[in-house]
């Protein structure tokens, strides 16, 4: 089968095109793609674990894990034990990771303002049930995800 014939190279290209714009616009911001994904995920979730954020940025935990070292060194997070599961560290924003995820999302908006203009309200929820189709069919076609 070609490439072009290739669904999966298609997403691929275009999840490509859309990090490679985030992570130029959010330069100035001072935060790569993955540090956003973070920041937006804690904003929404204030005390979420680093397991759990993973999860939600789909990578794995060590990689948040540095990810999260590199926004601690920084000043952007705080990291506490919780209340009743002392092994568990509950992650926060602070007031100035608040202030970069302001600066960051004016950014990263204006390019999912600009995609989204692209197309139609009717061809983006069809794109979306598209979308939300190719990860159902991929997840279960992966070995053991029955």
């Amino acid at each position: 089968m070609p490439a072009s014939e290739r669904l999966g190279s298609h997403l691929k290209r275009a999840e490509q095109a859309l990090n490679a714009t985030k992570a130029a616009v959010l330069k100035p911001a001072g935060v790569t793609v993955a540090q956003y994904a973070a920041l937006l995920h804690l904003d929404e979730n204030p005390g979420i674990s680093a397991a759990a954020l993973a999860r939600l940025c789909g990578v794995t935990p060590p990689t948040m894990n540095t990810v999260l070292k590199n926004l601690q060194d920084r000043g952007l997070i705080t990291r506490s034990p919780h209340e009743w599961h002392k092994n568990v560290l509950e992650t926060r924003l602070t007031d100035a990771g608040r202030a970069v995820l302001a600066a960051a999302d004016t950014a990263a908006v204006r390019v999912e303002r600009a995609l989204g203009a692209e197309f139609t309200e009717a061809e983006r929820d069809a794109l979306t049930g598209l979308i939300a189709r190719c990860v159902r069919v991929l997840e279960e076609q992966r070995p053991g995800s029955s």
